[in-house]
């Protein structure tokens, strides 16, 4: 083929074409191999190849792959429902299948409003979010993002829920330090609920652990609690976007885990089924599903391929195999190692500001200057230097923004297979202190940087 006839995210680009892969690695059509150091975008997490969830698709896809879900049910997904209400923090208990993290988001927006519609609160209608956020590209789930870059073109058609600050304490955006800040990043929810009126809130979402706007930003111990505090005292849902964060990703069933708070509404996808099939959920407490059951009696919202047979087992699979070989656990040890690591080229190489993260969620952050945290100026682009110098040398990684409002900063994820062992960990670091000691050293000899090391 001479011609592409393919949208692809930069349509001038060329792009290596995938032929297979094993375990933590992916080979091209040319053999070269890589490291999939970003689980492609943060998805494949028990890795690739796995015969066992190939021999589950066969078997599937011969007896049905498709029921429409006015019309029936299927055994994998009422098995699947059940696994995931064991997974799930307090009585997170119902499941309502969808097939992207968008998707999931968005019904997590439409199962909230309904909530207080049907207990007679309509103008109960506005979900809170946060700047630096990303819950999705569909026009609802973008209208939760504070993702700026990516809200650009559409801002007419979003509403402005984005409305607080992140508790990104690497740039406070209120210029102090945790404990002594008393936790305002939280606070600040409260002063908007007062400015906006509980009246027409029906829900706060937020990444447990913020993702590609920010690079694995954690905040700090308390934050969680207060939100939820917040949340209840106002009367108003809150929903955990943990499609990035969830499924044993962070080294806990869920992120949320890290502060004993059990959300309302939680929107999982991604590692659900590991890159094996589209599949995401939004999960329901039994709070929220209460009034809905002795009420309307349906969630408006659904699509075609809403709990298909084909997808929910192999999503039932890929949780059962990490159960078998105990992934969440090992998410957790390894996660630890890795960011020891990379914490180890931090204070090498002083254009690495910040590593940070949980389990094998991991976010480094770059910098012009250490000691004032100076970002890089746009046009250099170091994200971008560091992804495609990274794939040169046999290594993927995942951009993503940074710096304050998630502009004016360069990040990448390390999110490799939960599967990886520390060998390839080791292997990982390697390959990745090489690009940065390039970069550094060519920004050195532009003038974008110096060292002071």
């Amino acid at each position: 083929m001479n011609k592409s006839f393919l949208v692809k995210p930069f349509l001038d680009e060329d792009y290596p074409i995938a032929e297979y892969g094993k375990g933590i690695y992916l080979y091209d059509s040319e053999g070269k191999e890589y490291i999939d150091g970003s689980s492609g975008a943060v998805t494949a997490s028990i890795g690739h190849g796995v015969l066992e969830i190939a021999e589950v698709m066969k078997k599937q896809g011969e007896k049905v792959s498709f029921v429409y879900r006015s019309q029936f049910t299927s055994t994998p997904a009422e098995k699947l429902a059940w696994k995931l209400k064991d997974w799930a923090p307090g009585d997170v208990n119902w499941s309502f299948f969808v097939n992207s993290g968008s998707e999931a988001t968005e019904t997590a927006l439409k199962v909230a409003i309904q909530y207080w519609q049907e207990k007679g609160r309509p103008t109960k209608t506005k979900i809170l979010s946060r700047w630096m956020s990303y819950h999705g590209i569909t026009l609802g789930a973008l209208s939760m993002s504070g993702h700026e870059v990516r809200r650009a073109r559409f801002v007419p058609l979003l509403e402005d829920f984005p409305t607080i600050d992140p508790p990104y304490c690497y740039r406070c955006p209120f210029d102090q330090s945790y404990p002594e800040c008393q936790l305002k990043c939280a606070n600040e929810l409260e002063r908007a609920i007062y400015r906006i009126g509980a009246d027409n809130i029906a829900a706060f979402i937020a990444e447990p652990i913020i993702g590609a706007s920010g690079a694995a930003v954690v905040p700090p111990d308390g934050y969680y609690e207060k939100i939820r505090e917040i949340c209840d005292r106002h009367e108003i849902l809150f929903i955990a976007d943990e499609v990035m964060t969830g499924i044993g990703r962070c080294g806990k069933p869920f992120a949320i885990d890290y502060w004993s708070v059990v959300p309302d509404i939680i929107a999982i996808g991604k590692g659900l089924s590991a890159g094996y099939t589209p599949l995401a959920a939004t999960m329901i407490s039994e709070k929220v599903m209460e009034p809905i059951r002795s009420g309307s009696k349906l969630i408006m919202s659904g699509h075609t391929y809403s709990a298909n047979p084909q997808s929910t087992a192999v999503g039932l699979a890929v949780l059962e195999y990490m159960e078998k070989h105990m992934l969440v656990e090992q998410s957790e040890k390894k996660g630890n190692y890795l960011i020891n690591q990379l914490t180890q080229l931090q204070k090498k190489y002083p254009i690495i500001g910040d590593v940070r993260g949980k389990g094998l969620l991991t976010g480094v952050e770059f910098v012009s200057n250490i000691f004032n945290k100076l970002p890089f100026s746009e046009e250099v682009n170091v994200t971008n230097a560091v992804v495609k110098k990274s794939m040169e040398k046999g290594l993927l990684v995942y951009p993503a923004s940074a710096g304050l409002e998630g502009m004016r900063g360069d990040a990448i994820i390390v999110a490799p297979p939960l599967t990886i062992k520390k060998e390839e960990i080791d292997k990982l670091v390697s390959i990745f202190e090489n690009v940065i000691k390039e970069i550094q050293d060519e920004l050195q000899i532009q003038g974008y940087f110096h060292s002071v090391i």
